[in-house]
Protein backbone atom coordinates (compact mmCIF):
# COMPACT_ATOMS: atom_id res chain seq x y z
CA UNK A 1 0.00 0.00 0.00
CA UNK A 2 1.50 3.29 -0.80
CA UNK A 3 0.87 6.32 1.46
CA UNK A 4 1.32 9.95 0.19
CA UNK A 5 2.26 13.51 1.29
CA UNK A 6 0.25 15.92 -0.42
CA UNK A 7 -0.07 19.77 -0.18
CA UNK A 8 -3.15 21.87 -0.99
CA UNK A 9 -4.61 24.94 -1.84
CA UNK A 10 -7.04 26.33 -0.04
CA UNK A 11 -9.99 28.73 -0.92
CA UNK A 12 -8.56 31.27 1.19
CA UNK A 13 -5.28 31.04 -0.64
CA UNK A 14 -3.84 29.10 2.68
CA UNK A 15 -1.90 25.58 2.47
CA UNK A 16 -2.52 22.61 3.91
CA UNK A 17 -0.12 19.70 4.41
CA UNK A 18 -1.43 15.87 5.02
CA UNK A 19 -1.29 12.17 4.44
CA UNK A 20 -3.23 9.51 2.87
CA UNK A 21 -3.27 6.09 1.48
CA UNK A 22 -6.14 7.02 -1.35
CA UNK A 23 -5.53 10.17 -2.21
CA UNK A 24 -7.84 10.83 -4.77
CA UNK A 25 -10.71 9.33 -2.15
CA UNK A 26 -8.82 12.05 0.48
CA UNK A 27 -9.22 15.25 -2.16
CA UNK A 28 -13.15 14.47 -2.33
CA UNK A 29 -13.50 14.19 1.18
CA UNK A 30 -11.57 17.78 1.44
CA UNK A 31 -14.00 19.41 -0.76
CA UNK A 32 -16.61 17.53 0.57
CA UNK A 33 -16.33 19.56 4.25
CA UNK A 34 -15.84 16.42 5.81
CA UNK A 35 -12.14 16.37 5.57
CA UNK A 36 -9.49 17.94 8.03
CA UNK A 37 -11.04 20.36 10.46
CA UNK A 38 -8.95 22.69 9.17
CA UNK A 39 -10.15 22.52 5.41
CA UNK A 40 -13.73 21.82 6.36
CA UNK A 41 -14.45 26.00 5.78
CA UNK A 42 -12.01 26.60 2.87
CA UNK A 43 -13.49 24.49 0.34
CA UNK A 44 -12.51 23.74 -2.77
CA UNK A 45 -9.06 22.81 -2.44
CA UNK A 46 -6.68 22.03 -5.14
CA UNK A 47 -3.80 19.64 -5.09
CA UNK A 48 -0.40 21.31 -5.69
CA UNK A 49 1.68 18.41 -4.84
CA UNK A 50 2.48 14.94 -3.69
CA UNK A 51 4.72 12.48 -3.39
CA UNK A 52 4.98 8.96 -2.13
CA UNK A 53 5.89 7.44 0.82
CA UNK A 54 7.39 4.27 0.92
CA UNK A 55 4.77 3.35 4.30
CA UNK A 56 2.64 5.78 7.07
CA UNK A 57 5.39 6.68 9.20
CA UNK A 58 7.75 7.72 6.25
CA UNK A 59 4.34 9.91 5.34
CA UNK A 60 4.00 11.30 8.56
CA UNK A 61 7.88 12.28 9.22
CA UNK A 62 8.19 13.92 5.35
CA UNK A 63 4.26 15.79 6.44
CA UNK A 64 6.16 17.01 10.03
CA UNK A 65 9.21 18.66 7.61
CA UNK A 66 7.02 20.24 5.55
CA UNK A 67 4.72 21.68 7.83
CA UNK A 68 8.06 23.40 8.77
CA UNK A 69 8.81 24.93 5.67
CA UNK A 70 7.30 28.55 5.05
CA UNK A 71 5.15 29.29 3.17
CA UNK A 72 7.88 30.46 0.17
CA UNK A 73 9.65 27.29 0.58
CA UNK A 74 6.29 25.27 0.51
CA UNK A 75 5.40 26.79 -3.24
CA UNK A 76 9.21 26.03 -4.47
CA UNK A 77 8.66 23.22 -3.41
CA UNK A 78 5.84 22.99 -6.09
CA UNK A 79 7.43 25.16 -8.51
CA UNK A 80 10.66 22.27 -8.36
CA UNK A 81 7.95 19.64 -9.19
CA UNK A 82 6.35 21.44 -12.29
CA UNK A 83 9.94 22.25 -13.74
CA UNK A 84 10.76 18.99 -13.47
CA UNK A 85 7.82 17.98 -15.43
Amino acid sequence: MNWYCYLLRCADDTLYCGISNDLEKRLITHNAGEGAKYTRGRTPVTLLYHECCADKSAALKRELQIKRLSRIQKLALCDNLLADD
